[in-house]
């Protein structure tokens, strides 16, 4: 750890060099009880105590873990007996017929790759910034990033029907010698999965290397099952300057990497409607309209999991209002921002005077319920409640707003997808779509595999970014330097 000291001295003897007392030293009764304004850098627990509390949720489970552990798996487990049906029967359990065949598995893959976006952008972002209450929110977003992605990528592969041929994607000679259609918006999702995937595993794991060294030395001190993957995931780190030195190094290069990576990931999934004809979305505003979009889910995903992150593991003195009340200002701008887009897509159709854009508005009128749960919930009401900073610092008004959020955000995905395909040039081919039993089954069981992944890395990993936070940690006192007290900060 770093330490440096701040101090003004008024008088004194000009030739004495005095030697700070250890940090211990300042954290007196005084100085823990002074709590105000929410200040994220003030941590008031030795680093002992502070490793012992936020590995508390790694090393000790209840039998409510299980119970829920098990709830999630017995709905995992009615999706993958949804998706076999659907191998052995056909897509047509689905849903998906002429005209429509995209339908809710694509939105839904739209809508999980956008979550995505919740870790590797923000945390890049506040990584390069240098912003101090990051700290805390790096871990759980990054983790988001990872177990988003593995969950968008099953949806192609779900919404393709048949799995047994998706090793044609793989760019390798086969006996047919076919190779991929590049061309093909498929291959183009594939490549950008697997590549956003490979960089936020990498990210996510570099971050993770010092808590592992400190999870491994507990549980080898207890003699914990969990000792043996830890002294291999852990790789021998022991915390030297040279080690620290590489690490910041590298958690600065990955943070740009991510950072040009995450937003062409989002970009190249709108090429999948603004490549073709459509009318509705053939349009160039799609590719920084989904990016922000994603970023705005993303966001409000991340303030879902700290609160309930904070309430399940009484995590208060770690992930506190200050962090929440930050990420709800980051929010709003992003918020505001989505709006414009968002709008933006109607008044361009309205000034081009486009006939075939107009048809396509006009088709919407009969979902304008929809559009109006998409705009309250996206983007008026959001707006409005995140201005005030009592809402902000309000837990059960920020889990409640970010659910909200993400519905409404969830709805638009599936007002891009669908509606437009159920009208099309030809009346004869007009229908309706609705997600049938099986659609719904696979789709919440997906949600559920998500909450099931981040559940077991909890019990597996640190959830806390503990180096980061102990960085930050800035401790006050008062020193006294010949006859006068001097207020000291001292960054460890």
């Amino acid at each position: 750890m770093k330490r440096s000291a701040d101090a003004g001295v008024a008088g004194g003897h000009h030739g004495d060099v005095m030697a700070l007392p250890e940090i211990e030293s300042f954290r007196d009764p005084e100085t823990k009880a002074a709590k105000a304004h929410y200040d994220d850098a003030d941590i008031y627990r030795d680093e002992k105590g502070f490793n012992e509390h936020t590995l508390r949720p790694m090393f000790f489970t209840t039998k409510s873990y299980f119970i829920f552990t098990l709830a999630l798996g017995l709905v995992m487990a009615q999706g993958l007996g949804f998706f076999v049906y659907q191998t052995f029967v056909g897509l047509g359990m689905a849903g998906i017929h002429e005209p429509v065949y995209w339908g809710a598995y694509i939105a839904t893959f739209v809508f999980w790759v956008g979550m995505s976006h919740s870790g590797t952008i923000v945390s890049s972002i506040l990584r390069l910034t240098q912003a101090n209450w990051r700290r805390p929110i790096l871990r759980a977003a990054e983790a988001m990033t990872a177990f988003s992605l593995m969950v968008a990528g099953l949806f192609p592969l779900i919404h393709v029907g048949r799995l047994w041929r998706a090793y044609y994607m793989v760019p390798l000679p086969s006996q047919r010698m076919l190779w991929p259609n590049f061309k093909s918006p498929l291959m183009w999702d594939f490549c950008a999965i697997n590549i956003y995937l490979t960089g936020s595993m990498t990210f996510l794991y570099i971050g993770l290397l010092p808590d592992l060294a400190v999870a491994r030395d507990k549980a080898i001190a207890m003699g914990n099952w969990r000792r043996h993957y830890l002294k291999v995931l852990a790789l021998g780190w022991r915390g030297s300057h040279r080690e620290w030195s590489v690490y910041n190094k590298c958690s600065l290069f990955l943070a740009v990497i991510i950072l040009l990576i995450a937003p062409s990931v989002h970009t190249i999934v709108s090429w999948d409607f603004a490549m073709t004809m459509t009318p509705g979305w053939h349009t160039t505003i799609f590719g920084p309209y989904f990016v922000v979009g994603a970023i705005y889910s993303g966001i409000a995903a991340v303030i879902t999991l700290m609160i309930t992150l904070r309430i399940l593991f009484n995590l208060d003195d770690v992930i506190r209002k200050f962090h929440i009340d930050a990420l709800g200002k980051l929010l709003l701008v992003i918020a505001i921002i989505w709006t414009y887009f968002y709008f933006c897509e109607f008044i361009t159709n309205w000034y081009s005077h486009k006939p075939e854009e107009w048809e396509v508005m006009a088709w919407q009128g009969h979902r304008f319920p929809y559009h109006l749960m998409v705009m309250l919930g996206g983007s008026c009401l959001t707006i409005f409640c995140l201005s005030w900073r009592r809402f902000r610092s309000c837990m059960p008004c920020m889990f409640a707003l970010t659910l909200l959020v993400n519905c409404g955000m969830y709805i638009e995905r599936y007002l891009i997808v669908v509606p437009i395909l159920s009208r099309r040039d030809n009346p004869f081919m007009w229908t309706d779509y609705t997600p049938t039993i099986t659609e719904v089954g696979i789709i919440v069981a997906s949600f559920a595999y998500f909450i099931f992944l981040y559940a077991i890395f909890i019990k597996l990993f640190p959830i806390v970014t503990m180096a980061d936070v102990k960085e930050g940690v800035i401790v006050s006192g008062d020193v006294r330097l010949g006859r006068h007290a001097v207020r000291v900060q001292v960054k460890e």
